[in-house]
């Protein structure tokens, strides 16, 4: 196996920078990075290293994606640990924070540390996992070790089996004795149920797709993310506000640097930013996400406070079902769709329209997240840190279809779209996972750690 690689004449983008250099590679770190006319070829250094040249492309730290569902274990037939981080890699997905919400759902230490175990054996990608709360195993959540844990997740509003917290005291219980970061599915469940009652005495069961976003409403989302940010003010907790929607949670959140001194933070996802509710007349329940895609107006937001700093985090919320399960009516047809496989193409394609700029992109998609999550030594092209690389080709049209599509459940909302760039390396570990359209599963990935 290789374990030695020179990444010579890419266009390194990292840390607000853009700039012609080379990367070194050794046993699984990042030895050397340098720029401008120094020369690694032919060095002592680079003796016995894989030549890769990367002239003409862009070498980027790989994206750690902090919200995904990969459906393991319980719910194997949408997709698992393997077959979505073999599409994660692909698409230059390095590392996953995974949820809790499987079958059974990861509510105490035991069921949590299974699934490191069958991650250990499956997962192609670097991997960590939320442990997670409902309105009764706060005395499990508070035993969380903040150094091996990415985090608590807690859904304010409905969810799979027993993970809906809506208990005032156990809130407050979650928010004043969190040992780690506590991220938050905020949507107010009595509103939902409300807005769904009032829907279906018009609609009775035929209530059309489009109406998702006035159900589960722009009032829910930020009555649910209002309190969150109260408890999270009270308590002084470290808040992580999930895969926000609308242009009035953005009154909630701060600018300020993301840098360890910010208590609360924000993320969001990719179909937020890149779908409005225009679409639902095309793709219909393939753009059903919880919370809903709502207004071009919500999107433009989004995207604003990305620019502005307000919101810190871009992640996908990747949650795969079968065409099946998505081909329901509304009212049985289950929320959320597969994305880690085009997360950073699609980022990269609004870069092409200038809405963002490739630094902003990687700012969010690599660097935040080790920071927000005090990710130990991933994130950033640094000398001594893990070698979790993705080398793009900015110039590489290609289209989205079923054929070169890798989730389990073989579809996506992005089918016929053309974008304009491609990954075409992918190291975990300073281990070449991906590469010429193919995988290398001889190596799989690590547990993340955190610097707490």
């Amino acid at each position: 196996m290789k374990t030695k690689y020179l990444i010579h004449g890419a266009t390194i983008i990292n840390e607000g920078h853009s700039f012609i250099g080379s990367v070194l590679i050794s046993n699984g770190i990042i030895r050397t990075v340098i720029g401008g006319h120094q020369q690694l070829l032919g060095t002592e250094a680079a003796e016995g290293a894989e030549i890769i040249d990367a002239s003409g492309k862009w070498l980027i730290p790989g994206i750690i994606d902090d919200q995904v569902h990969f459906r393991d274990p319980g719910l194997t037939h949408k997709g698992d640990l393997y077959t979505e981080s073999r599409a994660a890699v692909a698409g230059g997905v390095t590392s996953f924070m995974e949820m809790p919400n499987t079958i059974p759902n990861t509510l105490t230490l035991d069921l949590l540390e299974q699934k490191y175990r069958m991650a250990a054996q499956k997962s192609l990608a670097n991997y960590s996992f939320y442990m997670g709360a409902s309105n009764d195993n706060l005395m499990e959540v508070v035993r969380t070790d903040p150094r091996t844990v990415c985090g608590i997740k807690v859904f304010m509003g409905a969810s799979t089996g027993n993970m809906l917290v809506d208990n005032p005291a156990t809130l407050d219980g979650i928010f004043k004795h969190a040992p780690t970061l506590v991220a938050v599915h905020c949507e107010d469940e009595t509103t939902i149920r409300e807005n769904t009652a009032a829907y279906k005495s018009t609609f009775g069961d035929k209530i059309p797709v489009s109406e998702h976003p006035n159900i589960r409403s722009r009032e829910a989302c930020l009555k649910s993310s209002s309190l969150a940010v109260q408890l999270a003010r009270k308590y002084n907790t470290r808040l992580h506000i999930l895969h926000l929607s609308t242009a009035d949670e953005m009154d909630l959140l701060s600018d300020s640097a993301s840098d360890g001194s910010k208590r609360i933070t924000a993320e969001a996802c990719v179909h937020h930013l890149w779908f409005s509710d225009q679409d639902y007349g095309m793709l219909g329940s393939r753009i059903k996400w919880n919370p809903a895609i709502k207004t071009a107006a919500d999107r433009q937001a989004l995207q604003q406070a990305v620019i502005d700093g307000n919101i810190d985090v871009i992640a996908t919320d990747h949650a795969p079902h079968t065409l099946d399960e998505k081909s329901a009516a509304y009212l049985s047809c289950p929320s959320g769709g597969p994305l880690v496989q085009h997360s950073l193409a699609a980022m990269l394609e609004m870069c092409r329209k200038e809405i963002f700029s490739p630094e902003l992109v990687v700012e969010k998609m690599c660097h935040a997240p080790a920071r927000i999550f005090n990710v130990d030594r991933r994130g950033f092209i640094r000398q001594g840190y893990f070698a979790d690389l993705v080398i793009v080709d900015p110039d590489s049209e290609w289209m989205v279809t079923p054929q070169n599509i890798l989730y389990k459940c073989g579809w996506s909302p992005f089918e016929g779209q053309i974008f304009s760039t491609r990954v075409t390396h992918t190291f975990v570990n300073g281990h070449l996972a991906w590469h010429n359209q193919q995988f290398d599963e001889s190596q799989m990935g690590q547990r993340l750690f955190f610097n707490r």
